[in-house]
């Protein structure tokens, strides 16, 4: 179960605003409970800000001039990109941009084996090329031994990137990263596609309308899927870029757009960000990112249907091998529960591809609620990890607490990625689990909405509305609203079972919506149920007739007392740990023997089910969290209960002969801890 926070509008400013403007009152009311207080800054939003002068970028004229230097001296210039689809867009934007130019031109981009960033290896490669200029995009803002070896081998440099800055700035005729602390310019937080684009428009002596014409399409992709902030000058390229995606000339794309069955009518940035981006990552993942570089660049149509064949295909072995190692971490977890028990899970494995590991992690965070760190262990000694986390638990600092068992480490509060020898695991999971373990609280995965949807608030024009936020990503997500007391009257299967659509009545207000990756076996409620649902709001258009869609984000039971819920959570997790506990606590976390009687008595009933669908149907004022799982541990000692802590699925399972429960290896436990604390 995930933490709730339902936000509430501002309605005094709502109703302020809306005299001022023609926007939906509902539109208001999400903008409002996301802090837009300020009539000027929620003009700014919606307006759209204006693309600044790229040569307000520190040191973007000095690159500009350096470039056409080397485009007059038809010197080999090279661009040096990065692996991801940020790297991969900007890579082929800055490339075809000097092509176009006349420059000699070429690009290099490592294989994610070889690291991020620029290596001496392929330093010295260039320059047996008989490069004179490295342009790098996505990446270089760290490289200060190699921009030493540039230079040693009498090649210039010029850095575009967008990542921060060490204190010490490497070595180069030019470096642009609106993150330098001497960069005037007023937005900052580009992606490496969007410094590239921009690096075009000062080569264009500052104009944006041809490279917005030519690039927009690419850069909005590799905007997207970087994540950075979808507000400012990054909603103006990705809502310019979206525009002319329908109707692309870039022909790599018109084939990904035909085979990814996007519909052009409806391309928003959820389309890219889950159905574009991942295809081109798979490149730099499982293949060569010089694969996508060349679907993105290819004049030639059958050359570039076959290159998004390839990577087409290579995202399909990215999904199986997501699956076969989330397979291995459930198969792992069901024989070790005991790591569940710790707020930070450290798992590691053979050869776990290093390309998916950290989509892994993020699933991971997803599904149990806790920041993790995967580590994949080569046949050499050595490993590398890949690390999630949520606001509130900084892995970075986590991570610097076991910097001396590692080789390698960086990243922010929410993510990282480690290197380090895999003797050293063990050792470091230990230390992780002390730093994480001695908090005195810990934040949960947590969900956020809007506001709480009113059954008046349900209409074709109140959702059409939304759409004027668009697009939708980090710091500007898709609208959620909570809908609270739903009553489920009907529950309908789709597709075979995998999905759920249920038919409601909320408040009088009668509708349907749907729960994907749920079938109606596995769901908590039933029909009569009320419960509580997290959704966003679409329109669906069947046989030309609008109605509204109702996608549910998550859901429980009414009534469910989260904070209750999360406490005696973090309790049972103590108890496992072996942490002191007080003597008042451990009795009353002790079932009686009717309570254990009236969780069997379902169980059985439902013959089968998962721990937090009994937690919301079987919890009350001496039953919570804590409570019910030892209820499980002790039907578990007795056999009496098969559970699979990995999915926390529960199955009765027969029974043979008479049990006695107060001989539970759990009972006896908990009366010992008893006795110790009485002495």
């Amino acid at each position: 179960m995930k933490k709730w926070r339902i936000n509430k509008p501002d309605e005094v400013k709502t109703s302020e605003f809306k005299t001022k403007c023609d926007l939906n009152r509902l539109t208001l009311e999400v903008m409002t409970s996301r802090g837009y207080t300020d009539f000027d800054l929620l003009v700014d939003f919606f307006r759209g800000e204006e693309l600044a002068d790229p040569f307000q970028i520190k040191d973007m004229a000095l690159a500009a001039e350096t470039i056409n230097q080397a485009v007059d001296a038809y010197d080999l210039i090279c661009i040096y990109g990065d692996y991801d689809c940020d790297g991969v867009t900007a890579t082929s934007i800055l490339y075809n941009y000097l092509e176009s130019m006349g420059a000699n031109v070429m690009y290099y981009i490592p294989e994610r084996e070889a690291g991020y960033g620029i290596n001496m290896d392929a330093v010295q490669l260039l320059a047996d090329k008989g490069v004179k200029l490295i342009v790098t995009v996505d990446n270089g803002i760290s490289a200060v031994d190699e921009a030493e070896k540039i230079a040693e081998l009498d090649m210039e440099l010029v850095i575009t990137d967008h990542h921060q800055p060490p204190e010490k700035l490497p070595r180069a005729k030019a470096i642009v990263n609106p993150h330098r602390a001497d960069c005037p310019s007023s937005f900052k937080d580009l992606a490496g596609v969007g410094v590239a684009f921009k690096l075009c428009a000062a080569l264009d002596g500052g104009s944006y309308d041809s490279v917005l014409e030519q690039y927009a399409d690419i850069c909005a992709i590799g905007t997207v899927a970087d994540v950075v902030p979808l507000l400012g000058e990054n909603r103006t390229i990705v809502k310019r870029g979206i525009e002319y995606l329908a109707n692309t000339e870039v022909l790599g794309l018109n084939y990904l757009l035909d085979k990814t069955k996007i519909d052009r009518n409806n391309i928003n940035s959820t389309s890219i960000a889950f159905r574009i981006a991942p295809v081109i990552n798979a490149s730099g993942r499982f293949g060569s990112p010089i694969t996508a570089v060349k679907a993105i660049l290819s004049e030639d149509d059958e050359e570039a249907e076959s290159y998004i064949d390839t990577i087409m295909t290579l995202n399909g072995l990215r999904k199986q091998t997501e699956t076969e190692i989330m397979t291995e971490i459930v198969n792992y977890i069901n024989l070790h529960p005991e790591v569940l028990n710790h707020r930070v899970l450290v798992l590691s494995g053979e050869n776990w591809h290093h390309g998916v590991i950290g989509i892994v992690s993020s699933r991971i965070l997803e599904f149990y609620g806790k920041p993790n760190v995967l580590i994949s262990v080569d046949g050499e000694g050595n490993a590398r990890g890949s690390a999630r986390s949520v606001k509130g638990f900084n892995i970075f600092k986590c991570f610097q607490n076991c910097s001396d068992l590692l080789e390698k480490f960086g990243g922010h509060e929410c993510a990282g990625g480690l290197s380090l020898k895999a003797e050293n695991i063990d050792e470091f999971t230990r230390r992780v689990y002390e730093y994480s373990d001695h908090m005195e609280s810990f934040p949960a995965v947590e969900l956020t909405a809007d506001k709480l949807l009113l059954p008046q608030d349900i209409t074709i024009e109140n959702v059409k509305a939304l759409s004027s936020m668009e697009p939708f990503g980090a710091d500007n997500p898709q609208p959620v609203f909570a809908m609270l007391g739903a009553r489920v009257d009907k529950i309908i299967p789709l597709s075979q079972g995998k999905h759920t659509k249920i038919v409601f009545n909320y408040g009088g207000y009668c509708g349907e919506a749907l729960i994907f990756s749920l079938s109606p076996d596995k769901a908590c409620f039933s029909v009569g149920d009320r419960i509580d649902m997290l959704v966003n709001l679409e329109i669906n258009v069947f046989n030309g007739r609008e109605s509204v869609s109702v996608k549910v984000v998550d859901h429980r039971l009414s009534g469910v007392k989260q904070d209750r819920y999360f406490a005696a959570k973090d309790c049972y997790e103590k108890l496992m740990r072996k942490e002191p506990l007080p003597e008042s606590f451990v009795r009353k976390i002790i079932p009686s023997r009717q309570e254990l009687v009236d969780v069997y008595k379902y169980i059985s009933a439902v013959k089968a089910t998962t721990l937090d669908t009994l937690y919301m149907k079987l919890s009350g004022n001496s039953m919570n969290y804590c409570k019910l799982h030892i209820c499980l541990d002790i039907f578990i000692d007795k056999g009496l209960i098969e559970y699979k802590p990995a999915t926390m699925k529960i199955k009765i399972l027969p029974v043979t002969h008479r049990v006695n429960l107060d001989e539970s290896e759990t009972l006896v436990k908990l009366h010992s801890m008893l006795g110790k604390a009485g002495n």
